[in-house]
């Protein structure tokens, strides 16, 4: 019976099993030490683009050690930006969240978190409910480690909802807007000039994206369950179609460029995608064996892509 038990790799064999794939190792040293450092497993992951397209699963002829761990940091350093302008977002819509339900319901937890500021429809009851529940409780668990919210709870007997909202999780936050009542959603995405119901699909894309940058995963290429709606900036960037279907800025890379580009400030979006071209300038210089278009490509960066800076 062949065993699929995957056994351990000392980093002599490491290296034996990278060269005998065709890789070239300029100083193995070197390699050994980030490979003990970074994971052999994670730096393989960035090997995808670098491999043939047969089914040899060996890697294009010239192919460096140097080349795959200039895109594994590549990738580090664009989940640091993205991460940092997820925050922002975070940040804005926890505020905007937390000043509409306390102007409308109150400042306390049995005001604001009354099942009867919720959507009425009766097939949400169960979720409202579960989510009410949830929100309780991370008051409970992390208010007691976070300054603000221990301090109202031991002074006055209540967190105000601009205080709780610190420790309540971006994905917990994101599941709250969909069960709010239609008008409360209108007026959290007003404040973006956007529809509510875009707005309900960008929450949980971004928390997907926020947990991936949180735990250091491949996010470059990352593609998401959720397709975002057509927007003005699929047509205005001429992105070509297929099958009547958008080829890059759906579930994409570039799709959350489009939500960033719709969420933050004009200011924060320009910032960001100036970080961004500098990375990907970055590792232009660093690559041979494919090209800056191929990995623009995997992100779903259409070719024209630094247009959307420019764009209102």
């Amino acid at each position: 019976m062949i065993s699929n038990n995957k056994v351990f790799k000392n980093l002599d064999e490491q290296i034996e099993i990278l060269k005998n794939k065709g890789l070239v190792i300029n100083d193995i040293e070197y390699a050994k030490n980030v490979l003990l450092r970074e994971n052999y497993f994670f730096i393989m992951g960035y090997r995808h683009l670098f491999l043939k397209h047969d089914s040899s699963r060996k890697f294009i002829d010239g192919t460096t050690f140097d080349e795959i761990y200039s895109l594994f940091v590549f990738d580090r350093m664009f989940r640091n930006i993205i991460f940092k302008n997820i925050l922002i977002v975070e940040n804005n819509y926890k505020s905007i969240f937390s000043y509409t339900l306390s102007k409308s319901y109150g400042y306390k937890e049995r005001d604001y978190l009354n099942v009867k500021n919720f959507d009425n429809d009766k097939s949400k009851t169960k979720q409202i409910n579960d989510l009410i529940r949830k929100v309780k409780r991370q008051f409970r668990v992390n208010g007691k480690q976070h300054g603000a919210t221990s301090h109202y709870m031991e002074n006055y007997g209540y967190i105000p909802l601009w205080i709780g909202i610190k420790v309540i999780s971006f994905g917990l936050m994101s599941e709250m807007f969909s069960i709010l009542k239609q008008e409360d959603k209108d007026s959290i995405a007003s404040v973006y000039k956007i529809d509510a119901n875009d707005m309900e699909i960008y929450l949980p894309i971004l928390a997907n994206y926020r947990n991936l940058c949180a735990h250091e995963d491949i996010v470059f290429n990352h593609f998401t369950q959720r397709m975002i709606p057509d927007n003005k900036y699929h047509s205005m960037l001429q992105i070509d179609k297929m099958n009547d279907e958008y080829v890059y800025g759906k579930n994409d890379i570039f799709a959350l460029i489009i939500i960033l580009k719709r969420l933050l400030t004009q200011v924060d979006f320009k910032m960001m995608m100036n970080e961004i071209n500098y990375e990907l300038d970055r590792l232009c210089g660093k690559i041979n064996t494919i090209s800056i278009d191929d990995v623009l490509d995997a992100m779903g960066f259409p070719p024209n892509y630094k247009d959307i800076m420019y764009m209102e």
